[in-house]
């Protein structure tokens, strides 16, 4: 059996009132541990998503129709609130498993050492991007799933997703000045490409809350726009989009760019040519349940490969200005001779 160390009165006091250094007194994660904290949050918040998406498309939005708790006299599901009620339930269940795959990202960053305070600074943008899209799920139930408040919800679960990869790309990098990989009108090409990328996940949620599957089968209110109309501008965005992606690869090409930008364009341009034909056979065949949960975890991906082409224009070398972590061993003073 693994032996229990004893703690005095004194530890255990420290450790309620911080937490964080005790455990980075205590233990000092591998650098692939730090790496797979960063990378459960991105999983946890794509898988978020999804789960988001099953609660819409299988008209469960209202399951439980208060927040936070299920029911005005019960915190969880009942039985009488049947198939609707476990899955809404679920979802937000899963709101605590994705707060725990953030605490880990965070926990794992305070405790690497050397230290590096920015790795734990965007661990905790992370958490308060999870508690202030938590508010606004709740939000979303209380004001009977209003379609701008959804439009809201899902956008602010990708900038938690962009936050995520942010956090995971800095682990793999040390902490020096930005060097960038590229020119100028390289990089001004790729944030043009960001951008119309936002705004086509942007125009995507419109359409989403100006069609089908509204999340619940009472009469929820939806944005006044012809869905047609706002379908076709989102389907002119993704060429746009496309059109980009196959500009800034011959860009780079042509600069003689080094291969890993030239990858990242190759994968935006694939997952983007997946997400497409999607799109066209759920316009085609009524917008059924299982293309549009796909068509969601397409945006995922599709934000995932933008975001990682932006971050594959620069590098970060290992700067040996890094904040030592408390526990780390101080030299021993040499001997006086």
């Amino acid at each position: 059996m693994v032996r229990v160390p004893k703690l005095t009165r004194a530890e255990v006091a420290q450790a309620v009132r911080n937490p964080l250094p005790y455990i980075a007194e205590r233990w000092t994660p591998s650098p692939r541990t730090v790496r797979r904290a960063a990378m459960s949050a991105i999983v946890m918040a794509v898988v978020i998503v999804m789960t988001g998406g099953a609660v819409r498309l299988t008209g469960s939005g209202l399951g439980c129709p208060t927040w936070p708790k299920c029911t005005d006299e019960s915190l969880t599901t009942t039985s009488e609130m049947g198939f609707h009620g476990v899955i809404e339930f679920g979802n937000r269940m899963l709101t605590y498993v994705l707060c725990a795959a953030v605490g880990w990202a965070i926990i794992a960053a305070r405790s690497a050492k050397p230290w590096r305070r920015s790795l734990t600074r965007l661990g905790w943008v992370q958490f308060w991007v999870v508690m202030g899209n938590a508010v606004l799920g709740g939000i979303v139930v209380l004001v009977g799933l209003n379609p701008y408040t959804v439009a809201a919800h899902f956008l602010l679960t990708t900038a938690l997703l962009s936050v995520a990869l942010v956090t995971w790309q800095r682990v793999r990098e040390g902490d020096g000045a930005p060097r960038p990989l590229v020119g100028k009108a390289v990089s001004q090409l790729t944030w043009l490409l960001v951008v119309a990328a936002g705004l086509l996940i942007a125009v995507g949620t419109v359409v989403t809350g100006a069609g089908r599957h509204a999340g619940d089968s009472s009469d929820v209110h939806r944005i006044p726009l012809d869905w047609k109309m706002i379908t076709q501008l989102h389907a002119d965005l993704a060429w746009v989009v496309v059109a980009l992606t196959v500009a800034l690869w011959f860009v780079l090409k042509a600069v003689d760019a080094p291969i890993g930008p030239l990858h990242r364009a190759r994968d935006l341009f694939l997952v983007l040519m997946g997400q497409g034909v999607i799109g066209y056979v759920q316009y085609f065949t009524d917008t059924p349940e299982i293309l549009v949960g796909l068509h969601m975890l397409g945006s995922c991906l599709v934000w995932i490969a933008v975001v990682r082409v932006l971050l594959s224009l620069r590098e970060r070398p290992v700067s040996a200005a890094a904040v030592p972590g408390p526990a780390a061993e101080q030299p021993e003073p040499a001997a006086a001779r």
